[in-house]
């Protein structure tokens, strides 16, 4: 027997102290179990770090205040001067409707505000010509009051003398006298007092020509301001959509011929009630616009609804008839942009899709 066979039946045989090796199969579920170990720690290592601090959906879309452009009087539009899509700012001249109907119309306010100012001024001129005439029958009535008083002063003293020194005709006279003056006194008073009412009469009607004066003045504003209307503007900076109007057509009030998105937007997205817990205002978002996925814009939590979507829906569930099945509602959450807004509004516009990632932890 050879030195190698002598060696190996040493290695082998048993009781020497030596370990027998392990199988393949063994060797193999250890190096698997070991793998499997280590991908769940990793797996729950990039869950923790990666999904659970995070909340996001795709039923999240842009939104804006878009404003429609409608006139406040009809008439004939004479010109257009935007076109669709194109930027404005606030006070830009949009559309003209034909201004002359309005035009004239303001002339004709005007002068009737003329005529009623003529009105108020021929009332204040008759007020003072009846204010002189009722001054001049109070004067008459003292002037009378003085005769009436002689007279009946002169009666008073031929009736304390004896008879014999007065004559019957020259006592007759001064009775005569002494009621004549008194009537007249009573007349002037009845003048006096007709003057007066003449006087307030006249007052009376310094108040409707102040009024028709007013009246013709509101007119004259409301005219002026219908022939402002004809030049439509903008009222804030945006772009020009939905562009229905073209120049020669007659457009009524109120009708829509375009509309201004603002630069200023916003995402409302769609959570599942289940992803509110920890969601609050403030709150990091990182936004993913469909149709620009090279490029994340960065914004935060601004408000969180109270009611669900389909509470505020045109017909809202009725959960108390027929049978119930519990469906997870969804909640809108306002996501406000960070940044330079007006920048980033010129690519982005409502309606656009967006998936928004935001920070809860």
């Amino acid at each position: 027997m050879t030195d190698s066979t002598t060696e190996a039946a040493a290695t082998s045989a048993p009781g020497n102290g030596a370990t027998p090796p392990k199988s393949a199969p063994g060797r193999k579920r250890l190096i698997v179990g070991v793998i499997l170990a280590l991908a769940g720690l990793a797996g729950g290592g990039y869950y923790r770090r990666f999904v659970a601090p995070f909340e996001s959906t795709d039923d999240a879309f842009i939104e804006a205040h878009v404003t429609s452009v409608a006139p406040q009087v009809a008439g004939r539009v004479t010109r257009v001067l935007v076109k669709d899509n194109q930027s404005v700012k606030q006070g830009d001249l949009l559309l003209e409707i034909d201004p002359r109907d309005y035009e004239t119309r303001r002339e004709e306010a005007r002068a009737a505000l003329a005529a009623a100012r003529s009105q108020l001024d021929q009332a204040r001129a008759q007020v003072d010509a009846d204010q002189a005439q009722a001054d001049e029958a109070g004067a008459n009535v003292s002037a009378l009051e003085a005769d009436a008083q002689q007279a009946a002063a002169d009666l008073k003293r031929y009736q304390s003398v004896e008879s014999r020194a007065v004559s019957q005709s020259a006592l007759d006279l001064a009775a005569t006298q002494a009621r004549t003056t008194a009537a007249r006194v009573e007349v002037a008073r009845n003048q006096a007092r007709a003057a007066g009412a003449q006087v307030t009469l006249a007052k009376a009607r310094i108040e409707t020509a102040g009024a028709g004066v007013q009246q013709a003045e509101a007119a004259v504003h409301q005219a002026e301001l219908n022939l402002s209307y004809t030049r439509l503007v903008a009222l804030e900076d945006g772009r020009v959509t939905r562009k229905a109007v073209e120049p020669g057509a007659y457009v009524q009030v109120g009708q829509s011929l375009l509309a201004i998105v603002p630069h200023q937007v916003w995402v409302v997205a769609n959570f599942k009630e289940t992803q509110l817990d920890r969601m609050r205002p403030e709150q990091p978002v990182s936004i993913e616009v469909d149709a620009y996925p090279e490029h994340k814009f960065k914004g935060h939590v601004d408000s969180i609804q109270a009611g669900t979507g389909a509470r505020f829906s045109l017909m809202p569930p009725e959960n108390a008839t027929g049978n119930y099945v519990k469906i997870v509602q969804r909640v809108p959450v306002k996501i406000v942009f960070d940044g330079d807004v007006a920048a980033i509004s010129q690519t982005l516009g409502p309606g656009m899709s967006v998936v928004p990632t935001v920070e809860v932890r």
